[in-house]
């Protein structure tokens, strides 16, 4: 028996969903934001606006890192506990959404610190705070999962925290928002959302429903996700936008592999972007797992499905459309740091999504990946035994 979570209460699209905040019901909202680029881009003073006209108070906590820690949750928490809100909306990527997540459940529940947050049971629902995710990046799908990505600085590693608690009530996925993304930005969270499909597409615990959500979703981002990062359109952008939701509500039902494995252990030692390294990661962990009969069979149907003969060499042509490194190290991570800290990086690599992966991953095959993907180097085939 499986039990499927599709969202919370709904899903709110179209160019001015943003405007949806005016049907709320809320006395007291705290707002959570990344670094400077919903305030700078007004879409923070639109929505304090939207809110003044329906005679809320609000409170905005921003300054949430990339890879955001139990120092950025802890501070907001602070915030919060000062303000009392009755509603929480967590704005901008993937980052200050999973941040607002953890802060909402540690709110509702002061029992439950970063010291035991690993071992308790986690409650299954909020109790009484509403929770609103308006995404400004397309990528994370966090606004429609049970997960939330936080990075634990005593042990240099992102860990996911999972509970139906985290799931936002509503999404409001409003292209209008994504306008302003970089290149380098669409890219990246785009290909985060192709290494959630695919991941989950692959993966043992698929069934019917979640099959049809990844298909679909790497079907759309193959289509619209070169026309966002080269056109910029406002189209392809929703597209997008909209695909990489799918993509979220797939995977949360079933599951990752080791791409993600590896792009937590990377991100929690070097701070690289999340969308970075899955992009990285994604085409050799294809290779890797390409060589059981069932993986091979299922990339080969998506080779079908998007008009290519090889689905792994049409996911390193898309990267470099995308202009996506090929190694760790073009990303700029030091050899010597790399070198250093590789034993850690291994063990963390582990753990994780790794242990869904569907072949399974010895410490010697996570050493030689980790070594083709920081060098850039094919797979040798004892890595595939």
């Amino acid at each position: 028996m499986k039990n499927l979570i599709l969202g919370g209460r709904n899903i709110v699209i179209g160019r001015g969903a943003l405007e949806s905040l005016q049907n709320l019901k809320a006395e007291r909202v705290f707002i959570v934001t990344g670094g400077k680029s919903m305030l700078e881009s007004g879409v923070i003073a639109r929505i304090e606006k939207l809110l003044a006209v329906k005679g809320c108070q609000t409170y905005v906590y921003s300054g949430i890192k990339k890879n955001p820690d139990t120092v950025d949750v802890l501070g907001g928490l602070g915030k919060m506990r000062d303000f009392r809100p009755d509603l929480i909306i967590a704005v901008g990527g993937g980052s200050p959404i999973d941040a607002a997540k953890v802060m909402a459940l540690l709110y509702e529940h002061p029992e439950i610190t970063f010291d035991n947050i690993l071992t308790v049971t986690l409650p299954e629902q909020r109790s009484s705070l509403k929770f609103i995710a308006i995404p400004s990046t397309s990528g994370t799908g966090s606004e429609v999962t049970r997960a939330a990505v936080i990075t634990f600085r005593d042990s240099l590693i992102k860990i996911g925290l999972k509970t139906p608690a985290f799931i936002p009530d509503v999404a409001i996925l409003d292209a209008d928002l994504t306008m302003t993304m970089p290149g380098n930005v669409v890219a990246e969270t785009g290909m985060d959302a192709m290494t959630h499909a695919v991941e989950c597409f692959i993966n043992s615990n698929l069934d019917d429903f979640t099959e049809c959500l990844a298909q679909g979703a790497v079907e759309g981002l193959f289509t619209y996700l070169p026309v966002s990062y080269q056109q910029k359109t406002v189209e392809s952008r929703e597209k997008v936008h909209h695909y990489q939701c799918l993509a979220g509500i797939a995977f949360d039902n079933v599951g990752l592999g080791m791409a993600h494995g590896i792009s937590h252990a990377i991100g929690g030692l070097f701070d690289l972007g999340h969308g970075l390294t899955n992009a990285i990661a994604l085409p050799y962990v294809l290779e890797y797992n390409a060589q059981d009969e069932r993986v091979n069979s299922r990339l080969s149907r998506l080779a079908r499905l998007i008009g290519q003969s090889d689905f792994i060499a049409a996911i390193r042509a898309l990267n470099q459309a995308l202009h996506i490194p090929v190694s760790f190290k073009e990303a700029g991570i030091d050899q010597q740091l790399f070198e250093d800290n590789f034993k850690l990086l291994v063990k963390n690599s582990l753990k994780g999504s790794t242990r869904v992966n569907p072949v399974p991953v010895s410490e010697q095959n996570i050493t030689d990946i980790l070594s083709a993907m920081f060098y850039g180097k094919g797979l040798s085939l004892d890595v595939k035994k």
